[in-house]
């Protein structure tokens, strides 16, 4: 298995609130319409020492299923649709499990 993990600041000028509900919504959604996608939960509500507005914990069945994921439609959908128009950063870590 494989853990996807990552952490976004949103932009400034936006309602984040909205925005952080919108983006859990749809990735969440995600999960079992995806092939290999086990697991998505994304974190809203981090502490105020963390560096970022979102955290995504996400696993899969395999690093195969994971190069699926980024390029399937549905997941291009939310990312090019609510969640890159409204993040100003993005940190990533992937590693076997």
């Amino acid at each position: 298995m494989v853990k996807h993990m990552i952490v976004w600041s949103l932009k400034d000028g936006i309602d984040k609130d909205a925005v952080k509900a919108e983006i859990k919504k749809q990735l969440e959604d995600l999960t079992g319409k995806i092939d290999g996608l086990l697991e998505m939960k994304i974190i809203t509500n981090g502490l105020d020492s963390s560096k970022g507005d979102l955290f995504m914990d996400s696993t899969f069945e395999s690093v195969e299923a994971l190069k699926v994921y980024a390029v399937h439609p549905l997941h291009v959908a939310v990312a090019d649709g609510i969640v890159r128009p409204n993040t100003a950063s993005r940190a990533s870590y992937d590693y076997e499990i």
